[in-house]
């Protein structure tokens, strides 16, 4: 597991195929979840599922964690209290074209913060990788035709999705001011402390007659969020961003309709067909050109 986790772009690849997952769901489980329902407990049972193997290595990080308290909140309200729970608020009132469109605009956000917050800058190499990366990502979502873009239309859950991935990419910059614990430790602290704070919000939500009732659909939604785009996603796109740095893991972000696409053919039946084959293509040159860059 040593090796494994010292693989930065095959943990974010990972990461982006659970977190595919995770938008197609949020989307077709609308009507049967309320949005901070299943924020709520994707992150609640998150933290059950995982406490039992941090819980070792978080008493002998706890002098750490209480004393770099302040940048846990911080970062479990942006990347957990807000980002997840934002974007399933917008999957309930836009599309999930739109909101993956928006989301590819999170490698841009992540290099303009790294820049604001810490003067990191980019190679031109680099910039055209993310360029060329996010071009093959629009070929994928437009289907090879720009006529498909024109008629997309702003609604008002995209400007939810926007500021979700807007807070996540200063989640994605400010990692670097993680305490130094255990990778469990602080999973187990960020999700603890980002569902204390969403549990406020989810009982308003009940109040307001929302309610999450449990049956399959339900179960299978919460497990398949609270396991794979949470905890292994988190413990992997934590890692990836610690190796390569946020500007480099935030492109990663393009493969998301690279496996939507790849899921859609193999689970669904649908065609393969060529405007994928270059969105595809695009996609993987442009990661391939930052990565490789000095």
């Amino acid at each position: 597991m040593k090796g494994f986790f010292n693989r930065p772009y095959l943990l974010l690849t990972l990461t982006m195929l659970f977190w595919a997952g995770n938008a197609v769901l949020g989307r077709a489980v609308r009507a049967e979840v309320p949005p901070v329902g299943l924020a709520f407990c994707r992150w609640f049972f998150g933290f059950l599922f995982v406490l039992p193997f941090a819980a070792p290595h978080l008493r002998r990080d706890w002098p750490e964690v209480r004393r770099r308290w302040r940048v846990i909140v911080l970062l479990a309200f942006l990347g957990i209290t807000c980002f997840n729970t934002m974007l399933y608020i917008g999957l309930h009132s836009t599309t999930a074209i739109n909101a993956i469109l928006i989301q590819s605009s999170m490698p841009v956000i992540i290099v303009i913060m790294s820049f604001l917050f810490f003067r990191e800058t980019v190679t031109p190499i680099q910039a055209l990788g993310i360029l060329v990366s996010l071009i093959g990502m629009i070929t994928i979502i437009a289907r090879g035709d720009p006529s498909v873009l024109a008629e997309l239309s702003l609604k008002r859950g995209d400007i939810w999705v926007f500021t979700a991935v807007f807070l996540y990419g200063a989640y994605s910059v400010l990692l670097r001011l993680r305490p130094q614990i255990h990778p469990a430790s602080l999973l187990a602290v960020l999700f603890g402390a980002g569902a204390l704070m969403l549990a406020p919000f989810f009982i308003w939500e009940m109040s307001a007659g929302l309610i999450l009732h449990f049956n399959r659909i339900t179960l299978l939604a919460v497990g398949y969020v609270a396991i794979f785009p949470s905890i292994l996603s988190y413990l992997f796109y934590n890692r990836g961003v610690e190796l390569v740095g946020a500007n480099q893991a935030g492109l990663f972000i393009h493969l998301i309709p690279v496996f939507g696409t790849i899921l859609a053919i193999f689970l669904l039946g649908e065609r393969f067909m060529v405007f994928q084959g270059v969105g595809i293509a695009l996609i993987l040159s442009g990661i391939y050109l930052v990565t490789q860059a000095k």
